[in-house]
């Protein structure tokens, strides 16, 4: 295994340079806090009694994939006990039946050029939504532009998994400014200080022992994680599996509590060469409610003494958004200090980029979309 304090030699391993980029994820929320407030959003979504104007918001709808799409997940996860209309993130080619004139859809794409995305975003403007994209560029910027519908254009450049500050901020702060939720700015500034104090705590620089990011991701090297967190925190367990999947370039797989205990529990019963193959990873809070604390302490002991390692991260902050926001900087650091202590540059998503490529020259999807997005511009003349 790699040496974690070795410094030149991460350095050598992380040519995409990842680590630091996530070690200045903090910076990344504050810029995106900046212009979330500063995007011009049209007359008609200003306030106008809780509810944009001419439009009574029954529902929101996040549409995106993979690292786009996560933030929604948060969004919706962190609206749980917040608002008083339903949120769901949709992801895949077709949207909901119910969707109509009192849904807003955000459609995110980072790159612009994500199929589904696209496809979502016509489906929305067909049936009439109130649509609002987040885009760095690409075709979704551009319909977008030619259908005159609200964009939040964000900085590109960033591998999406890490852009995640920018394509999550702006979702609660729009939701704000259009009179659907209190205001959230104290909460995000203070995720921002969260953030900063514990890229500090899990620099590159602090050594091993010291280093909570590093030591978990040493002890966890060799096995599948598998990672559990109670249900409002299934977004950021969700998170973790898929930056174990990205950066680390492993397996992994993820459950939510009280739900595992119902079915899950069971696969654990009969101990086998598998279970020593898998790392637990628990997502925990210093404050749980004395139900889900019992859960997982009766989980652990009956269930997860039959893994190889048991780990359990604890949130930061006082805020829900931070809280969580913690859980999901620790996890992206676990992810990529995993990465380093394999030998593997965590950049890299070279499945995925041969999958698109393969994809696109078996069917023309976007000249089906330009075709329709031309037809709506000459309706709207």
């Amino acid at each position: 295994m790699v040496d974690l304090d070795d410094l030149k030699e991460i350095g050598e391993i992380d040519k995409g340079g990842i680590l630091g980029l996530c070690i200045k994820t903090w910076a990344l929320y504050e810029e995106a806090l900046s212009f979330s407030y500063e995007v011009e959003l049209p007359s008609y979504m200003e306030s106008s009694g809780g509810y944009p104007h001419g439009r009574e918001l029954r529902k929101v709808v996040v549409a995106g994939m993979g690292g786009s799409a996560i933030g929604g997940c948060l969004f919706r996860d962190m609206l749980r006990d917040e608002v008083g209309v339903p949120v769901e993130v949709v992801g895949g080619y077709t949207l909901p039946a119910y969707l109509d004139e009192e849904t807003l859809v955000f459609v995110v794409s980072y790159s612009g050029n994500t199929e589904e995305a696209l496809c979502s975003f016509v489906n929305a403007v067909r049936k009439r939504c109130l649509v609002c994209t987040v885009t760095s560029g690409g075709q979704l910027a551009s319909f977008s532009k030619r259908l005159n519908m609200p964009f939040v254009k964000v900085p590109g450049g960033l591998p999406p998994r890490v852009a995640l500050p920018y394509l999550f901020t702006p979702l609660p702060v729009i939701l704000e400014r259009i009179g659907l939720i209190s205001s959230i700015k104290e909460e995000l500034e203070e995720s921002i200080q969260v953030l900063r104090r514990l890229a500090e705590e899990l620099a590159p620089e602090v050594p091993l022992r010291d280093n909570l990011a590093k030591s978990s991701a040493q002890t966890i090297a060799g096995t599948t994680p598998v990672v559990f967190g109670p249900y409002y925190y299934s977004s950021v367990a969700y998170r973790l599996k898929t930056q174990f999947n990205e950066n680390s370039k492993t397996l992994s797989f993820w459950g939510v509590f009280p739900e595992m205990n119902h079915n899950e529990v069971m696969g654990w019963e009969r101990t086998g060469p598998l279970h020593k193959l898998i790392s637990i990873i628990l997502l925990r809070d210093r404050d749980e409610a004395p139900y889900i604390k019992e859960r997982i302490e009766i989980t652990k002991r009956l269930v997860f003494e039959k893994a190889s390692n048991v780990i359990e991260l604890y949130s930061s902050g006082q805020s829900k958004i931070a809280r969580m926001l913690s859980l999901v900087f620790l996890g992206d650091l676990i992810s990529v200090y995993l990465a380093l202590v394999r030998g593997i540059d965590p950049t890299p998503v070279r499945t995925i980029e041969q999958m698109k490529k393969e994809l696109r020259g078996k069917y023309d999807l976007l000249s089906k979309l330009e075709a329709e997005i031309r037809s709506m511009e000459k309706r709207r003349r």
